[in-house]
């Protein structure tokens, strides 16, 4: 299993079982559709029995549930930690949050093609919940944005934001072309074009 999609994790290098768990999912979610993997796939993938996963998780959908709730959790925080940390300048500040969204996009990518292809999944109430986590990540973007162009509408800055958001979490499909360092590099010139043209 790569060492990616760290977002799970609360210590990358020491997964619990439980996340090593969600990653496994994550890969075989990305890979296959969530609809498409079974308990004992996961169990497999991770060297225990289906039923073992139970004692984790009440169900597959549970996983998926908490792998999304997860990553719009951490973005969430992530981003206003970032934003705080950067200061007072709006494009230092939209700066560092697209290197933040760089990095998870590159580290991340099998949870990004799940979140595009398996949110609808979710129960409704999971759903909403990480939709209203998402649109406050937005917001922070927004915010930002915002200050960079005092002029435009609050509608237009999201537009903008969603925008960046694509271009960046298209890594699913050019991740690996390049070495890591010059696809960040890359990614993060052409956002923050988007972003202040």
């Amino acid at each position: 299993m790569p060492a990616a999609d760290t977002a799970l994790h609360a210590d990358a290098d020491r997964p619990s079982r439980r996340e090593q768990i969600l990653r496994a999912a994550a890969q075989l979610f990305a890979e296959r559709g969530a609809r498409a993997v079974g308990v004992d796939d996961v169990g497999a993938a991770v060297g225990v029995t289906g039923p073992a996963i139970y004692r984790h998780f009440a169900s597959k959908d549970a996983m998926l549930a908490e792998m999304l709730l997860r990553i719009s959790e951490r973005l969430l925080a992530g981003g206003t930690e970032r934003v705080a940390d950067a200061g007072e300048d709006p494009l230092a500040q939209l700066r560092t949050l697209i290197a933040f969204q760089v990095d998870f996009a590159l580290d991340n990518p099998a949870l990004i093609t799940v979140h595009d292809r398996d949110l609808g999944s979710l129960s409704e109430d999971d759903a909403a919940q990480v939709r209203r986590l998402q649109r406050r990540y937005v917001e922070v973007w927004v915010g930002v944005l915002g200050r960079l162009h005092p002029r435009a509408d609050a509608a237009s800055s999201r537009v903008r934001a969603h925008a960046v958001f694509g271009l960046i979490n298209s890594t699913p499909h050019s991740a690996g072309r390049l070495p890591r360092r010059q696809m960040a590099a890359l990614l993060a010139a052409m956002a923050e074009a988007a972003a202040t043209s």
